[in-house]
């Protein structure tokens, strides 16, 4: 791609851009969220025309004036979200518009014979060509998604955010389909704000900013510092804010707390106070604050908000307690995506007590700009905002209720290092304004540089807490299970 420029409305997204990707290598592609590198993508695989600039595959200089007409010349892009048919079959799913026919009709047989060849070509995927894709676990969705891009004979496979929404363990089955991928020749272009496996995959990385590209190297000239500063202008150091020292009394607290997914739970939280939950997948991370909130309530055991007990039964009643929850998946169960950035930061307010919603309105607009919100007005839908600002109005919905507890969900999943910051400053700003913050995030170096303290979890049980700063092999240690059973610090 060859000084590639674009605008919309008059606003420049791409401004000559440079990008070539070789066979059988990985590059990265990165970028703060409003970079230009979907945009980039999109005018990759046609969805977009380029105002100027010029795309060639193999030397040829070719022109997409749609995206059928980039799959046939050998792309293929993989999107953050998916675009299977849930009810449907893998194998129809692989072959979706391009069904062999036999006599008129689909040749099932056929259809389900080659996705059966492509599955094998990639290794056990623990799924065959008849597999219902909504029965099916988002990484094995994530195979779907690759295996549809090799039976097109692609060439290019361009990845946005591929491992956003996969767990941990999920993410080195992906690495490893990768570099069977380009063990074939194919040309990879990875697009992901996680650092470990951009340095884990890439060959080369070239890094976007404001639209323009700022430079492209090898990966083995790079380390995660110089690439955080090449993305955003600050050194990684500036990430996380400085912790507070005093805390108030305890606001929240957790007795013997038991659901289906957590056994025994016991927790405090302070006003001021940050404290990080960390686990495996499937350590009950999500459950604990699922059942705080009231989503899946405790079945025993009890919850303190300021000393006095409270039977949190619905998230209605937790909202009513002052209780808030920034859930995992902003999309699906945060944001009304067809909706005004006006209207979601409203949702809450208008939920829940609505004789402030109409003065909430006024302090929802002073809040969305204290969150740093960049849009293009409050009327503009939700959907058209980058993954950061989407979860900025996530945060400012919260915040417009006054709540005195702020349960975080993986609050920075699937956003890019600038807003990232910009998150950890406004949690740190509520915390040191007396808000009590439970967090839950699968990133070590996140989850110490954010916490004042750290509680383990281990199938389901407290397998101890941590001061702050904790090293990540001592929280690793204690979420194994090969840590000091039920070590505690002083709180």
């Amino acid at each position: 791609m060859a000084g590639i420029s674009k605008s919309f409305l008059g606003v420049g997204v791409l401004h000559g851009v440079d990008l070539d990707v070789r066979s059988g290598e990985v590059h990265a592609l990165v970028g703060e969220n409003g970079a230009g590198k979907s945009t980039l993508l999109k005018v990759l695989s046609g969805v977009h025309q380029p105002d100027a600039g010029t795309i060639a595959i193999d030397g040829e200089v070719r022109t997409f004036a749609n995206p059928r007409q980039a799959q046939d010349a050998g792309v293929a892009i993989i999107h953050q979200e998916f675009t299977l048919l849930p009810e449907r079959t893998v194998a129809q799913n692989v072959f979706l518009g391009r069904e062999p026919v036999r006599r008129g009709l689909v040749d099932t047989v056929a259809m389900e014979r080659a996705t059966a060849a492509l599955l094998a070509e990639i290794g056990e995927t623990g799924f065959g060509p008849d597999a219902v894709v909504r029965r099916l676990s988002v990484a094995q969705q994530q195979v779907v998604e690759i295996v549809k891009a090799l039976a097109t004979d692609a060439r290019i496979v361009a990845m946005d955010e591929p491992t956003a929404a996969l767990a941990e363990h999920e993410v080195a089955l992906l690495t490893d389909l990768v570099r069977r991928l380009t063990a074939r020749g194919i040309a990879v272009l990875y697009v992901s704000h996680r650092t470990p496996e951009i340095f884990a995959l890439a060959d080369r990385i070239t890094v976007l900013k404001d639209g323009a590209r700022v430079t492209t190297r090898p990966a083995a000239e790079l380390d995660p510092p110089t690439l955080v500063r090449l993305m955003v202008g600050r050194p990684l150091s500036a990430y996380y804010p400085p912790r507070a020292t005093e805390f108030g009394d305890v606001r929240l607290e957790v007795r013997g707390g038991t659901a289906p997914a957590i056994t025994g739970i016991d927790l405090t939280v302070r006003a001021g106070e940050v404290v990080g939950v960390a686990g495996l997948q499937g350590a009950g991370r999500t459950e604990l604050l699922r059942a705080i909130f009231g989503a899946d309530p405790f079945t025993a055991g009890e919850v303190l908000l300021d000393g006095r007990a409270v039977r949190l039964t619905s998230p209605r009643r937790a909202i009513a307690a002052g209780i808030a929850m920034v859930t995992e998946d902003r999309k699906a169960e945060g944001l009304a995506l067809a909706q005004s950035v006006r209207e979601n930061a409203l949702l809450v307010l208008r939920a829940v007590f609505r004789r402030r919603a109409r003065a909430g309105a006024v302090r929802t607009r002073d809040l969305l700009a204290t969150v740093g919100l960049r849009s293009a007005g409050e009327d503009q839908e939700v959907r058209f905002l980058s993954g950061g600002n989407q979860q900025k109005v996530v945060l400012a919905k919260w915040l417009a209720a006054d709540p005195r507890v702020l349960l975080l969900d993986e609050p920075t999943r699937g956003i890019d290092v600038g807003a990232k910051a910009a998150v950890h400053e406004l949690v740190r700003e509520q915390a040191k304004a007396g808000m009590a913050v439970l967090l839950v995030c699968s990133e070590l170096p996140e989850l110490i540089g954010m916490s004042d303290r750290i509680c383990v979890l281990h199938e389901g049980r407290l397998a101890g807490e941590l001061p702050a700063g904790a090293s990540e092999e001592d929280v690793m240690a204690l979420a194994t299970g090969h840590g000091v059973p039920h070590a505690e610090v002083p709180r």
